[in-house]
């Protein structure tokens, strides 16, 4: 890493991608993928958007805590590059700003990820901070873009999304309050067996939690979650995911909607998507276990927890 004479400084990182350069840049130019594809990044949200200009609120990890920022975006994909700027840095950042580059090369293509940076102050101990952020994130992002892109070109049933939902004769804040208040899941849903919670910040909530498989085994996962009660929104990522998944993602809305009769009714959904590790498959579900087999397993399982959630949701508030 190289810093100038004046307060910018420049980071530099890249990768080698066994997979189609267009198919790359369409994972970077898609924001809404980001937590399924990078492990620093937990939610993404588009607030403005047009055919080649974007302005993103990111959430991700940086030293170990999650960090939340707004970024302005450019993409071109006759180019394959996507540039970017901080229109808000969160401290101890000042500014910052780089682009993605993806080139073809014979084998498939290269990943090229700049930065450049300043420090509020120029203070020596924020600069290490955001060097060690950078250099964290920037080779953990590439690693996973790497991963995944690779795997994609070789499957595209790895990835896989579904939603179930419940309506609940309650108010929407009793709703969101039994979703949110994961510290009292262990004593309210029968397949929690132990839930440590930590909120570093309000809405942010750090998840460890211990499940019951169908088979009474016990799973442990850890999450992070960000809690938007004003919308009736919980967005979570697993940080720790079972050996079967390389992600998982999801999220709870809780709104006022009107029924098939066109009654009002509160209702509570809850959304998973996920990316398999076709390694792990293997080496839990068998070595003859097929992709569409591991979909729908892990579909059950997901769909049993979140049903059963949002039953006893229903049960508490009525």
């Amino acid at each position: 890493m190289q810093s100038s004479a004046a307060t910018t400084h420049v980071a530099e990182h890249a990768v080698n991608v066994a997979a189609p350069a267009a198919d790359v840049y369409d994972l970077v130019a898609d924001a809404q993928r980001w937590p399924d594809v990078f492990g620093p990044t937990v939610h993404t949200e588009v607030l403005e958007e047009t055919e080649q200009h974007q302005v993103l609120r990111i959430w991700a990890f940086a030293n170990g805590r999650v960090r939340d920022w707004t970024s302005r975006r450019s993409l071109d994909p006759s180019a394959r590059t996507v540039t970017f700027r901080q229109v808000v840095s969160a401290p101890p950042v000042a500014s910052m700003g780089g682009v993605w580059r993806i080139g073809e090369t014979a084998d498939g293509c290269r990943v090229t990820l700049l930065h450049d940076y300043r420090a509020i102050g120029d203070d020596p101990e924020a600069l290490r901070l955001i060097e060690t952020a950078l250099d964290t994130n920037s080779t953990a992002e590439l690693g996973a873009l790497k991963t995944t892109a690779e795997r994609l070109a070789q499957s595209a049933q790895l990835r896989f999304g579904f939603s179930t939902h419940r309506d609940i004769d309650g108010s929407p804040r009793e709703v969101f309050d039994f979703l949110a208040r994961a510290e009292s899941w262990p004593s309210r849903l029968p397949h929690v067996a132990r839930l440590d919670l930590r909120e570093e910040e309000p809405g942010v909530q750090h998840m460890t939690m211990d499940t019951y498989g169908p088979d009474g085994s016990v799973h442990t996962t850890s999450s992070v979650r960000l809690c938007f009660p004003e919308r009736g929104l919980i967005v979570y990522k697993q940080t720790a995911p079972p050996p079967v998944m390389t992600g998982h993602t999801g999220r709870w809305l809780v709104e006022s909607v009107l029924d098939d009769s066109g009654a009002p009714v509160v209702r509570a959904t809850s959304w998973h998507t996920v990316v398999l590790d076709p390694d792990g498959v293997r080496r839990v579900l068998g070595p003859s276990t097929r992709l569409a087999e591991a979909r729908a397993m892990v579909r059950r399982s997901l769909d049993a927890n979140s049903s059963a959630t949002l039953l006893r949701a229903k049960q508490f508030v009525e």
